[in-house]
């Protein structure tokens, strides 16, 4: 992937987990100061995570998860991951009429 498509990809992935968390925060009823202080984090990390500024870690996503009572599935609701694919390398022979085989 390109170095611009994949700075867009990340944007993307960043946008969708802030969605899912302001989501998952309101329907908790709690503020940012508060699920920050209930997660070890700085208001402003988790404003920053909901508003798509910044891709959390996998502890920052288990905490959040785990304090609203929510799996972390919900939290990667509209995601995913899609491996790159690679092939692997062949010989080929040539066969009497001079063409090739696989």
């Amino acid at each position: 992937m390109p170095g611009q498509a994949r700075i867009d990809a990340h944007r993307k992935f960043a946008q969708q987990f802030g969605k899912n968390l302001f989501r998952a925060r309101k329907e908790a009823g709690i503020s940012q100061e508060e699920l920050g202080f209930q997660t070890d984090l700085h208001r402003t990390e988790i404003g920053m995570l909901e508003r798509g500024i910044r891709i959390p870690r996998l502890d920052t996503v288990l905490k959040l998860a785990c304090t609203l009572g929510i799996s972390i599935d919900e939290l990667a609701e509209g995601m995913r991951w899609r491996a790159a694919v690679r092939t692997g390398g062949w010989f080929s022979a040539s066969d009497e009429d001079g063409g090739t085989s696989a």
